[in-house]
Parts: C-alpha cells; sequence; structure tokens
C-alpha cells in the first residue's frame, strides 16, 4: 500500500492510509464531543429552533399555525432549508428531531473536516493542524453580533459554515471553480452566511488569479442587477425604506442589531482580527512558507470588512436592509482566519518540536476542561445528548395541549421559551399569543410582525397579575382558546399537572 502525503516536519509516521483514514475518523469523534461539550450539550427545540422547528413542521401539517405562518412567512421565505427538510422529513419518515440531531453532526463533521482541509494546505505540521481544530471547539460569542462560533442545537448557518471552511481550502489550492460551487450550495442552507464567502473567495479569486476577473465581474455585474430586481420589484421591496423608532423599539433589548448599542469592545476585537492575521502572514512570507494565494485570503477578509463599513452608515441611518443583513456577522469569518494563523504561530513556528507539542497538549487540556466545565457547572444536569424535549411539567403540559385542534390558540407567559425551555410553537405545535425572545427577533424582518408584538406585549403587560375578566377579554380580542400557567384561577379547568394548569377561555 502506498502511502498517503501527509504534513511533514516533526509529524508521527503514517505508514498506511487505512491508518490516517481512522486516525481522522477519531479526530472528528473527539471533535464532535469536545465541541457539544463546550455548548453545554447539544438540546433540540431551543434557542432559534424556536422559528427553525415550526418552519419546517408546517410544511409537514400544513393545518397548523394558521394564525404564526404570516409571522413565521416574514424569515422562511428567504431560505430553502425547510422545504428540504420537510421533504426529507416526508420521503424517508425520519423524524424531525432525528433530522436535526443529523444535521448538527453534519455541520459538526464539515467544520472539523474543513479545518484539516485548511490546515493540509497551510501547515507542513499535523501539530499545527490538530491546534487549528481544537481552537475551533471552543465555542465563544462573535463579540456583539447575533452570532456564536458553535450552538447547542442544530443552526443551518453552521452547516454553511462548515461548507464555507472546504471552500477557503479549495480556494487555496487553486480549485476556484470548486470553491464557488460549495459556496452556491451554501445559499441553499443558509444565504447570508454564504454571501459572506462568496465575497471573500470571488475577492480571493480576483486578486491572484488572473483568468478568474473577467468571470467574475460580470457575474457581479448580473448579481448587482439582480440585487437591484430584489430591493426595487422583488422579495425585498420595500426594505430600503428606514426603520422608524417604533419598528426599531421592538429589537431594543438586542444589543447586536443597532451600531448605537455597540461599545468599545466591538471595535476593539472584531477589528483585531485581520490585522493579527496580517501580520503572522508577514512573519510567515518572511520565513518562506507563507503560499502565493493566501494575499488573496487577506483581501477578501479585507473586503468583507469594507462591506461592514460601508454598511455602517447605512445602519446608523436606520435602512431596513442594511440592519437585516447584520453585517457585523462578516467578523465571524475574520475569527475563523485570526485562529488559522494562529494555530499556525503557536503548532508550527516554533523550532523545538518539544515546545509545539506542549502547546498543542495544553490547549487540548484547555478545551476538554472548559468543556467539562460548561457541561457539568453551567448547565448541569443535562445529558450530553438531548433528542427529545426534558420529561418535566411544562413538556407535560404541551403534550396535553398538542392533543388539541390543530387551529387551537394558546396563551402563556410571554417569557414561557426561555424561563420553560421550549417554545409553544415547538413542544406543543399550535399558535401562541406571543413568544416575546423569537416574536421580536422575527420582527427585524417585517414591520406589520413588529407592531403586532410590541401591540400584543402591551396588552399582556403584568401577565401574572392578570385577572380572569381580564384574561377572558385578552381571549376574545385574540381569539386564544387556551391558557396554561402555574397560579390558580377562577377559570374552567381543561387540564393540570404538578406545576401547570391549562385553563379554557372560550365558553
Amino acid at each position: 500500500m502506498v502511502s498517503r502525503k501527509v504534513p511533514s516536519g516533526d509529524t508521527f509516521p503514517l505508514p498506511w492510509e487505512q491508518v490516517l483514514w481512522a486516525a481522522l475518523a477519531a479526530g472528528a469523534a473527539a471533535f464532535c464531543l469536545i465541541a457539544i461539550l463546550n455548548c453545554g450539550g447539544y438540546r433540540y427545540g431551543i434557542g432559534d429552533q424556536a422559528f427553525y422547528v415550526p418552519a419546517v413542521v408546517q410544511h409537514l401539517n400544513p393545518n397548523l399555525f394558521p394564525r404564526d405562518r404570516a409571522m413565521l412567512h416574514a424569515q422562511d421565505r428567504f431560505m430553502l432549508y425547510d422545504d428540504a427538510t420537510a421533504a426529507a422529513a416526508r420521503a424517508t419518515g425520519i423524524s424531525v428531531q432525528t433530522l436535526f440531531f443529523s444535521g448538527y453532526l453534519i455541520g459538526m463533521a464539515l467544520l472539523y473536516g474543513g479545518a484539516v482541509a485548511l490546515g493540509r494546505v497551510m501547515y507542513t505540521s499535523w501539530w499545527a493542524v490538530s491546534l487549528l481544530v481544537t481552537l475551533l471547539t471552543l465555542r465563544h460569542r462573535i463579540t456583539q453580533t447575533g452570532a456564536n462560533t458553535l450552538e447547542a442545537y442544530f443552526q443551518p448557518r453552521m452547516m454553511a459554515f462548515g461548507l464555507g471552511a472546504w471552500a477557503l481550502a479549495a480556494y487555496l489550492r487553486g480549485h476556484g471553480a470548486v470553491a464557488l460551487g460549495i459556496v452556491a450550495v451554501c445559499f441553499a442552507i443558509h444565504p447570508t452566511t454564504a454571501l459572506w464567502f462568496g465575497i471573500w473567495i470571488a475577492v480571493a479569486l480576483a486578486v491572484t488569479e488572473r483568468q478568474w476577473r473577467r468571470p467574475l465581474l460580470a457575474a457581479g455585474m448580473a448579481g448587482a442587477v439582480l440585487s437591484w430586481w430584489a430591493v426595487t420589484a422583488g422579495p425585498l421591496r420595500g426594505h430600503l425604506s428606514r426603520m422608524d423608532p417604533l419598528w426599531a423599539s421592538a429589537m431594543a433589548g438586542k444589543d447586536y442589531i443597532f451600531p448605537s448599542d455597540w461599545n468599545a469592545s466591538f471595535w476593539v476585537v472584531n477589528f483585531a482580527y485581520l490585522p493579527v492575521a496580517v501580520a503572522i502572514y508577514l512573519f510567515r512570507r518572511r520565513r518562506g512558507v507563507a503560499l502565493p494565494r493566501e494575499i488573496g485570503l487577506l483581501a477578501g477578509a479585507g473586503a468583507l470588512v469594507c462591506v461592514f463599513l460601508i454598511s455602517w452608515p447605512l445602519m446608523l441611518a436606520g435602512v431596513a436592509l442594511a440592519l437585516q443583513l447584520q453585517t457585523s456577522r462578516v467578523f465571524w469569518m475574520a475569527d475563523l482566519l485570526a485562529a488559522i494563523y494562529i494555530a499556525w504561530l503557536f503548532g508550527e513556528a516554533p523550532r523545538a518540536p518539544a515546545v509545539r507539542r506542549a502547546i498543542v497538549a495544553a490547549a487540548i487540556a484547555i478545551a476538554i476542561g472548559r468543556g467539562v466545565f460548561v457541561w457539568r457547572a453551567e448547565h448541569a444536569g443535562n445529558p450530553i445528548v438531548r433528542l427529545t424535549f426534558p420529561q418535566d411539567n411544562w413538556t407535560d403540559a404541551m403534550r396535553w395541549i398538542a392533543t388539541t385542534p390543530a387551529d387551537t390558540h394558546v396563551l402563556a407567559t410571554p417569557a414561557h421559551a426561555w424561563m420553560y425551555g421550549t417554545s409553544v410553537r415547538v413542544s406543543g405545535e399550535r399558535d401562541v399569543y406571543l413568544e416575546e425572545v423569537k416574536d421580536l427577533a422575527l420582527a427585524l424582518y417585517s414591520r406589520e410582525v413588529a407592531i403586532e408584538a410590541l401591540q400584543r406585549i402591551r396588552d399582556a403587560q403584568h401577565f401574572d397579575a392578570l385577572t380572569p375578566a381580564q384574561l377572558q377579554s385578552l381571549a376574545s380580542r385574540y381569539d386564544l382558546d387556551y391558557l396554561v400557567v402555574e397560579r390558580d384561577l377562577d377559570l374552567p379547568l381543561a387540564y393540570r399537572n404538578e406545576q401547570f394548569r391549562v385553563y379554557t377561555l372560550q365558553p
């Protein structure tokens, strides 16, 4: 058997290709486990899945969410992921829970594989590859943006990001068409993540590959025409208008949308990524190990920063589309770029092999230790993987709600999703009066959704103190069928458990 060429230097010998693949597979399993621990465990139905789960389920059962469908459409009209997942569930009979976890693992595997592919191009040592992979297990928020580098649940942008890493590796290997093809696939999964990788790679190709300049210029002109149509007559029509104060007030609690909410850490941390990468690149060039296409990689990242700077005054002016694109997320890509160069600096630049090994070993120990701490201390009681809803009183109440007619309209505390773990739409599969976390997030994409959410917040003020008469008045106004609360009320009781009471609100 001919051995496969691998990064050289102080690497361990791999005489058989099977051994290499076995080692990579073991590394993938370890990467997924450490990353999941650093997220506090995988949990189905939490976080952004307050949108993603109903977005899929509504395609599987068209009778569900007759009232909330318009609100869900404010975001899902820009995505193909929900249609594709529902189609897969129908075709295979696999549950949404299993499909989401499978997507989660695929996203993790893509990120791991992309990191290895990047490392095999950029480095000559497996120690540096190992360090890059380890760095990517350390979940953190991209400073004052709405993005984390990893999530504890399936989020399509994670899968798109993993594919983006593969696209970068393809570009560095000189496979420009493959890189752009991967980005095209990303668009079907998460359009904005794909957009940022598309800009990154297109600029990189234009800088380093002369033969790509005319095709990219033509594609850019076509894209500009298509974008103009989209914002003037297409699906983004009206999104160039300014977000008025009432609309903006719906997102007042989200510190990542409006530039006025960003503090000094946003500018210091996010604008440090590119200079760090450039400084290490110059060091690599002096050492004679820099690749010719690295300059394109840096130029593309610089173009992303320029996109953000161009959008910044538009965001300050309150232009809706500029705010909806959340261009500050380009710093997630800059974070990856910095990690690539930092892994080389500490995993390969030191001349003493013992130093490299010690650094990598320490990083792995820190990643494992941090993961165990996050899982056992910050998220105590969570299993490492939970594919179903927690077996608690809230899930029990939602299981009963799920037996009611498909057009049932439920009233619960507006804070129920973060208080009890899942939203009524996810665990009860029914329309809900208000779920303040996700409804206000979706308000970013629609003024109508924002106004409706604000009105419902006002009408349900001091929810826990509302009297039976006030609750029935609210039910009459919004056609509500059932109330789920933790207190005893003088209302017809439909169901109860140790914690929750479900009252009938309709005569």
